[in-house]
């Protein structure tokens, strides 16, 4: 009888933190996102914008960290040393529908309003807006890149003057 009673227990608890654990919202390890909540890794601003979040899922540790704006997870790559952006699962969220997508095979435009203002929306080949410019990933990081080491530059010349 005790012993039924423990294995009882036992498997209360098993579902009980089962169900409770952060789940995925799909198979490919996307995480649940609770707008005007969570905050972003790098620049820890509140989510809130559904258009523009990126999930950086680590390789080696499947952790997830959580940004606001593709320019925020792509510094915080390079500023965190962060050595495996070529194996990390990225997803972004599609700017039309909202609905993640694998941010390495995105599309995407520039000069948009994004939160913290780096300007990339990413789109699929379906999603994607008519007569606009765009940017493969590669692109969009090698732009992103740039425009933070132009603002190092322009903090160090500021002090030295």
């Amino acid at each position: 009888m005790m012993r039924n009673f423990k294995y009882g227990v036992f498997l209360f608890f098993a579902i009980f933190f089962i169900s409770c654990s952060d789940s995925t919202s799909s198979e490919n390890d996307i995480k649940k996102i609770h707008w005007d909540r969570d905050m972003c890794d790098r620049c820890r601003m509140v989510i809130s914008e559904k258009k523009f979040a990126v999930q950086v899922i680590n390789p080696h540790t499947n952790k997830t960290f959580l940004f606001d704006d593709l320019g925020c997870a792509i510094s915080w790559f390079e500023e965190e040393n962060q050595p495996w952006i070529k194996e990390a699962k990225i997803w972004i969220n599609d700017a039309h529908n909202g609905s993640f997508i694998d941010a390495k095979e995105a599309i995407y435009t520039k000069e948009n309003i994004t939160p913290m203002g780096y300007g990339f929306s990413a789109y699929t080949q379906k999603t994607k807006p008519k007569n606009e410019r765009y940017f493969s990933f590669e692109e969009s990081v090698e732009l992103i890149n740039l425009r933070n080491h132009e603002y190092q530059q322009e903090k160090i010349g500021t002090k030295n003057e």
